[in-house]
């Protein structure tokens, strides 16, 4: 087993936006440390700013119950501040924005 995790690509639509990150962090952080700004509050899976549409790829929570129904679930609803990705993804969040980079 390697302990350097696997590379995944995250494309935002849809504005197209991608970042390159790894299964060791959430989607949100990921965003952030490649200058994506997502909508957030909480951090931590309760206030649900941050839920979007998982187009296609997989993710993985690390708690059991994130705070989504089922229907929500269902229907491919996500929580990037809770969901690590697994695989490439596509997701669906028409408010991220990308950060200006100041130099």
């Amino acid at each position: 087993m390697s302990l350097v995790p696997d590379e995944f690509t995250v494309r935002i639509e849809p504005k197209g936006s991608t970042f390159v990150t790894s299964g060791a962090v959430p989607l949100l952080e990921a965003a952030r440390h490649a200058a994506v700004n997502l909508p957030s509050s909480c951090r931590n899976g309760t206030c649900r700013t941050c839920m979007c549409r998982l187009l296609s790829g997989q993710i993985r929570y690390r708690i059991e119950w994130p705070g989504l129904s089922s229907d929500e679930k269902k229907d491919g609803y996500i929580l990037p501040c809770i969901a690590y990705p697994q695989s490439d993804l596509v997701i669906e969040e028409p408010r991220a924005s990308v950060i200006p980079v100041s130099g």
